[in-house]
């Protein structure tokens, strides 16, 4: 006879004298347990094969391994349009041992528009290759946080192509995470309070704990302070998504200070949620292209005192909404 597994069940009372609880409570604007919605496609999109690629998924709804494209020859429009299918549905993809050039490089990230500069950060070969070389004697910059590139631009960029040009023997993995799912999952109550604000996002406090006055103040005019959705639309796929990171966005307009704080931390810890995120561990020459729009992103400091040296090509993008 084969034994039938019975469910645990909690024990009964008496309908008549049901035991009290003692009062508790966790803190207000905790992040709790439970089945979380893992929407990956915009609703009503069916899941179409590729043709041209091999996709193989690295997590549930963001994160893909492309196979079969090489990135140091053009790319012909069946495999652009089969990748850039690829990034709106998974959002970032990585391609192994691609060890492109830094014009290589440069080259497919133009498939996407025209690329931008930043003079906040190191150049390599050209102005709009940006370098991190990091570990080593190197000061400690631009890692350990959840953020979007450059949202304290009137048009923070669309996307970067990111290779790894030398990788420490162990740690100096990247995340990102979903901010799709991150609002999908957001309590009604806060749905309502955001869905229509606005945010500000400035430079000065994501590069302030590395520079000094005598280096930020010049480009303050360049890089005024700027106003963005706190719920952008994604311009594609239609998907709404939150807008909001801890590097540049200093307050919600309209709130004090003390409110604003609070619905923002509360905000930004979505990007923590580990069913929301991918983890790429590097190989030298490994290239990761993501979306900007649609994520947020944490390059892990734990490899020290050995040396990280990555390189990045940014994409314009448009204004929010």
């Amino acid at each position: 006879m084969t034994a039938v597994p019975v469910s645990p069940s909690l024990p009964s009372f008496p309908s008549a004298a049901p035991p009290a609880l003692r009062a508790a409570r966790v803190p207000a604007d905790g992040m709790y347990e439970g089945r979380r919605t893992l929407r990956r496609l915009p609703e009503g999109r069916p899941e179409l094969p590729y043709t041209h690629l091999d996709v193989v998924p690295q997590g549930r709804v963001i994160g893909a391994e492309i196979r079969g494209a090489d990135l140091t020859r053009p790319l012909g429009p069946a495999v652009r349009e089969e990748l850039h299918r690829a990034l709106l549905e998974w959002k970032v993809l990585f391609f192994r041992a691609a060890h492109l050039t830094s014009d290589q490089q440069r080259d497919f990230a133009r498939n996407w528009g025209e690329l931008e500069t930043n003079p906040l950060l190191a150049r390599g070969s050209a102005d709009d290759v940006a370098r991190f070389e990091k570990g080593g004697n190197a000061a400690p910059t631009f890692e350990n946080v959840w953020h979007a590139d450059v949202t304290f631009r009137e048009r923070p960029a669309l996307g970067a192509v990111l290779q790894l040009r030398e990788v420490p023997p162990v740690g100096g993995d990247t995340m990102w995470a979903d901010m799709a799912a991150a609002y999908d999952n957001l309590p009604d109550a806060i749905k309502a309070r955001v869905d229509d604000a606005v945010a500000v996002h400035d430079f000065i406090p994501g590069f302030a704990r590395f520079y000094g006055p005598e280096q930020l103040a010049p480009l303050q005019d360049e890089f005024p302070p700027v106003t963005h959705p706190v719920v952008r639309t994604h311009p594609e796929t239609g998907r709404r998504m939150l807008f909001v990171n801890t590097s540049f966005t200093t307050h919600i307009v309209g709130m004090d200070r003390a409110e604003s704080d609070r619905l923002l931390g509360f905000l930004v810890r979505q990007a923590h949620v580990p069913e929301y995120q991918v983890r790429w561990r590097w190989r030298a020459g490994d290239i990761a292209f993501w979306d900007n729009r649609a994520t947020q992103h944490y390059a892990v400091d734990d490899y020290a005192p050995h040396r990280r040296v990555a390189e990045r090509v940014a994409i314009s993008g448009d204004r929010p909404y």
